[in-house]
């Protein structure tokens, strides 16, 4: 039992219950359409049921479980179009805010090198897969908010979410991690030396190797293919929020 705060108060409760839902969705532990029973989540974690039912809440209107009516409560599934169109969406606006971000003067380069450097750490022996999907999430979500473009960091946090639960870390092959975490400490240099162009085109490097792990990985039904070259962004000069 992975207990959470067993007296804990109601709202402290759901987030609690929403965070470790939500991390296992994302990590894979939790697989697609798998059901999410409220009672055995509620033992797992040392919860009542309600704190569980306003995390699934949440996690539905996020779009990572649907509600099936009379049935429960389910992890979502994604279609290889679907993941096609996802990716890319990801694969133009990711860029994007990579660029932004290398103007923008808002980015800790320290920490985001020491993100880069602990994401090296976290494979170096016995790969801790858990630990290197929460501190790449924490990497590029830095890289985003660093934008200076909320709205942009709005949308790319809404999709970027549901590729990451069908691209573990898990499925990568050794070359494919350390061509990943090399991209990783790439970003950095560009992003240190205030490269929009360099920034851009390296995480759109990024980005398509990523999708190449999900075209490996779909059924051959799937009939996934190469991303599109993505349509030309305005100027950053021109840019306005």
């Amino acid at each position: 039992m992975r207990t959470v705060t067993p007296n804990s108060d109601p709202a402290r409760a759901s987030e609690l219950v929403y965070a470790t839902v939500r991390r296992e969705i994302l990590s894979g532990r939790r697989v697609s359409d798998s059901w999410l029973r409220e009672g055995d989540i509620a033992d797992e974690l040392g919860v009542s049921r309600t704190p569980v039912r306003e995390a699934l809440r949440r996690l539905t209107a996020e779009g990572l479980v649907r509600h099936e009516f009379n049935r429960g409560v389910r992890v979502e599934t994604w279609s290889s179009k679907q993941l096609e169109e996802i990716f890319s969406m990801r694969y133009v606006l990711e860029p994007w805010a990579c660029s932004l971000a290398a103007t923008a003067g808002l980015i800790e380069i320290a920490e985001l090198d020491s993100l880069a450097s602990a994401m090296d750490e976290a494979v170096s022996d016995t790969p801790d897969f858990a630990q290197l999907t929460t501190l790449n999430n924490a990497f590029h979500r830095h890289i985003v908010e660093g934008s200076g473009n909320s709205q942009l960091a709005s949308v790319i946090a809404s999709i970027i979410q549901v590729p990451l639960v069908h691209r573990t870390f898990e499925q990568y092959s050794a070359r494919s991690l350390r061509r990943s975490l090399a991209h990783h400490h790439e970003l950095v240099d560009a992003l240190s030396a205030h490269d929009p162009q360099w920034a851009q085109s390296v995480m759109q490097s990024h980005v398509r190797a990523a999708w190449t792990t999900v075209i490996a990985h779909q059924p051959p039904s799937g009939q996934l293919s190469a991303l599109p070259d993505p349509p030309a962004h305005p100027d950053i000069e021109d840019d306005h929020v």
